[in-house]
């Protein structure tokens, strides 16, 4: 026997989720991630068979999009893969189930500093005010928590994070989470490190634009050329003194790279220049050289092609000229 359902029935009927799908899951899933889970929840109502193709038309979306966001949901935990075809998941179960793990896993010792707790309290209290309105979802709370533990970051540094991925208009935990182990790798732990963190970057951003325009780059950066920058002044010491006489050598290059620059960079960091005047005092030197060759390449019997014994290094000043 085979029962059918009211048509009526659907007009009537509503599919639920619960807010925590709105305020932990939606921002960081694609559109089509969405479509997908939406789409199996309404499923799971009337024990219907998910089957990917037939997804793949319902939706109008490529089979590989189904997959990929079967297999998305899968790692979220929102669905399970059964023998039998899949489970939906309760999603206030599996929050729960995070919300409590984390509690338990504080230690003693972190519960004795009742001070120490109370401050990060109040900035987690200020958080939820000022970038949540007063809603911020509990998840977060045991999350926060384990950032404390785990960066060492001072109170203003935790509410300075959040501020930081609010105006980026970014205030979900991958975001949050990447910026700040961004934050730990530059050694960040006090509102203190924060400020000279802020200069430094504001001191390579001003670098950067000069240089862009120097070599007449109209576009913003790509990572690995700002990586030099980085490289640069953070590793090498180096200011825009210095950077403007690596600039000066471009002049002969039809197409100056970012790794010509770097070569030369390396080269003075690597002979130990700390001045500008340790530059130049150099690069004389091998001007001088080089006019010292060529006296002796035109006053030698000998196949000048013998007489050259210039590495690779030594062709980054092999035409010093007037710069």
């Amino acid at each position: 026997m085979k029962l059918e359902s009211n048509d009526l029935s659907l007009l009537f009927s509503n599919t639920q989720l619960p807010d925590i799908f709105f305020s932990e899951y939606l921002s960081e899933a694609s559109g089509d991630f969405i479509k997908v889970y939406l789409y199996i929840v309404f499923l799971s109502k009337y024990n219907k068979d998910i089957k990917i193709n037939d997804l793949s038309k319902k939706l109008v979306l490529p089979v590989k999009i189904i997959q990929d966001a079967i297999k998305y949901w899968e790692d979220k935990s929102l669905i399970t893969k059964k023998n039998t075809g899949y489970v939906v998941n309760s999603i206030q179960e599996i929050e729960l189930y995070k919300l409590y793990k984390p509690k338990t896993a504080l230690s003693a010792e972190q519960l004795q500093k009742t001070a120490e707790n109370q401050k990060k309290a109040k900035a987690i209290d200020f958080i939820n005010n000022k970038y949540f309105s007063g809603l911020m979802p509990t998840t977060w709370y045991p999350e926060i928590e384990l950032w404390f533990k785990k960066y060492s970051f001072d109170e203003e540094v935790m509410i300075a994070l959040f501020g930081y991925c609010f105006d980026k208009s970014a205030l979900h935990k991958n975001y949050v989470q990447t910026v700040a182990e961004a934050w730990n790798k530059n050694n960040i732990k006090t509102f203190n490190d924060l400020d000279l963190y802020y200069e430094k970057q504001e001191k390579i951003n001003i670098i950067a634009k000069t240089i862009a325009k120097k070599l007449g780059i109209n576009r913003n950066l790509t990572q690995y050329e700002y990586g030099y920058i980085e490289k640069w002044i953070i590793d090498y010491g180096f200011g825009m003194d210095i950077i403007e006489i690596a600039l000066k050598r471009t002049t002969s290059k039809v197409n100056p790279t970012f790794d010509y620059l770097d070569k030369l960079l390396t080269d003075w960091h690597d002979r130990g220049f700390k001045t500008s005047s340790d530059v130049q005092e150099f690069l004389s030197e091998m001007k001088e050289k080089n006019k010292n060759i060529k006296k002796l390449e035109k006053q030698s019997t000998y196949d000048k092609y013998d007489q050259r014994s210039y590495s690779n290094l030594d062709n980054l000043y092999a035409n010093l000229k007037n710069n």
